[in-house]
């Protein structure tokens, strides 16, 4: 396969999380798979598994999904980290490239964690710039993530739904939705998941949606006994984030869907299955959109 013909959008169709384990036996039985998401940081000093990946690409759409721009951080975005990015966005040429609504870098320190930002017009002032400078310095769109919460801040003033939608507004950016984070940020604050998708399917222009993340999580409990959801990113997806996927699709229409599974790394064919659910899911909702055109 040339080049020239790699760069081809990712398809409306359930792709899976490439991750570092999978890739031997992906170079060597190329199974089935739609298109893959990687994370980018790990290719941008491990030379041996970036030369993998390359092989890999020639056979499959690509998406980066970055987790180190920080793009809700006050200090503004890391040059340095932009351009390692950009090297791999022109080397790889990805159909997508995205990152979350978070912070995760203060004076330097880079901390292990995606941090939730507070929902005010000051906060989206910030993003946005951040935003616009990164699409600026690649050249491209890139799609902004929800991220999964566990405490909501009392100095927001502007729901969450509504903040993405502006950033989309302001700085041209597309968004990623992540049904899981919405199930996951609904139960741990005690709200009704489907009513907060509603909220969320409302909010947003379904033209700026360009992907959809599905995961599993973990449910453990605080030393005061409460429940608590974990976006680990460990697990199949549960049944409650399957009912809100379908919503989503009838209310956004089929997108590009990917299966995240990063802790507790099952077997390749596990994915494939996860992933035969979401492609079921996304026939019927093309097929509803098909019989209400004609």
């Amino acid at each position: 396969m040339s080049r020239s013909s790699i760069a081809a959008p990712i398809p409306a169709q359930a792709g899976i999380g490439l991750r570092l384990p999978h890739h031997a036996m992906v170079l060597a039985e190329r199974p089935a798979a739609a298109w893959l998401e990687v994370h980018p940081e790990n290719y941008m000093a491990d030379q041996h598994s970036l030369a993998e990946l390359e092989l890999i690409r020639a056979d499959y759409p690509l998406s980066l999904h970055a987790v180190g721009l920080s793009l809700g951080s006050a200090q503004g975005v890391d040059g340095a980290h932009i351009a390692r990015l950009r090297h791999l966005v022109e080397l790889l040429e990805p159909g997508l490239v995205s990152d979350h609504l978070s912070w995760s870098v203060a004076s330097g320190h880079y901390l292990p964690d995606l941090l939730p930002l507070p929902y005010t017009e000051e906060a989206l002032r910030v993003v946005a710039r951040n935003v616009s400078q990164v699409q600026e310095a690649l050249g491209r769109q890139i799609l902004v993530e929800n991220p999964s919460t566990y405490l909501c801040y009392a100095a927001s003033t502007i729901p969450e739904a509504e903040f993405l939608a502006a950033l989309a507004q302001r700085s041209g950016c597309g968004v990623l939705f992540d049904v899981n984070n919405v199930y996951v940020s609904a139960t741990n604050q005690r709200l009704d998941p489907a009513a907060v998708l509603e909220d969320w399917c409302r909010a947003l222009d379904a033209r700026t949606v360009g992907e959809i993340h599905l995961a599993g999580h973990a449910l453990v409990q605080t030393e005061a006994g409460d429940e608590l959801r974990i976006d680990d990113h460990g697990d199949h997806v549960c049944s409650e984030v399957w009912a809100l996927y379908e919503r989503s699709l009838a209310q956004l229409g089929p997108k590009p869907t990917l299966l995240e599974w990063d802790t507790r790394l099952p077997a390749f064919g596990v994915l494939q299955a996860e992933c035969a659910q979401a492609r079921s899911r996304l026939d019927i909702a093309q097929e509803r959109r098909y019989a209400r055109a004609v």
